[in-house]
C-alpha cells in the first residue's frame, strides 16, 4: 500500500495498492499468479489492507456467481447482438433466469436449466397456479 497520492491528481484518492493472488483454474488444475493494481479512497489505516482484500473477494463472488454463469452456462458472450438494446434485454433475461434458479433453491444453473427444459409444461402450469 502506497499512501503518497498527490501525483495522481485524482479526487479523493488516498492510496494506491497492489494485490497479488494465486489462481487455480478448476478445469485444468493449473495455478497462475496474478497482480492487480488499484486506487482507493480508503485511508492508510492499519485495517485498510483487510478491507481491500474483503472488497476484492466480494467482487469475485459476484463475478463467479453471476457473470460466469451468464457467460458460460447461458453462453452470453458467444451470442451475437445487433444492437445495444438487444444486448441489454438479453442481459436482463439472463439475470432473471439466474435469480429465479437461485430463488427456487438450485445451486447449479446448468442443472436447473436441464431440469426446467425437461419439465417445461409442468413448470408453466405450476407458475400459472401460483400467480
Amino acid at each position: 500500500i502506497y499512501d503518497e497520492t498527490e501525483f495522481l491528481n485524482w479526487p479523493n484518492a488516498k492510496l494506491v495498492f497492489r494485490l497479488e493472488r494465486k489462481v487455480t483454474h478448476i478445469a485444468t488444475g493449473l495455478t497462475s499468479l496474478e497482480t492487480a493494481y488499484g486506487i482507493s479512497s480508503l485511508g492508510p489505516e492499519p485495517t485498510v489492507a483487510q478491507q481491500l482484500l474483503a472488497l476484492a473477494r466480494a467482487h469475485w463472488c459476484i463475478e463467479n456467481g453471476l457473470h460466469y454463469r451468464r457467460d458460460v452456462t447461458l453462453n452470453e458472450d458467444a451470442t451475437k447482438m445487433k444492437s445495444a438494446t438487444q444486448a441489454e434485454a438479453v442481459a436482463i433475461l439472463n439475470n432473471f433466469i439466474v435469480g429465479l434458479a437461485q430463488k427456487l433453491g438450485f445451486s447449479n444453473l446448468a442443472y436447473a436449466l436441464r431440469h426446467f427444459n425437461a419439465q417445461l409444461n409442468a413448470r408453466l402450469a405450476q407458475l400459472a397456479l401460483s400467480s
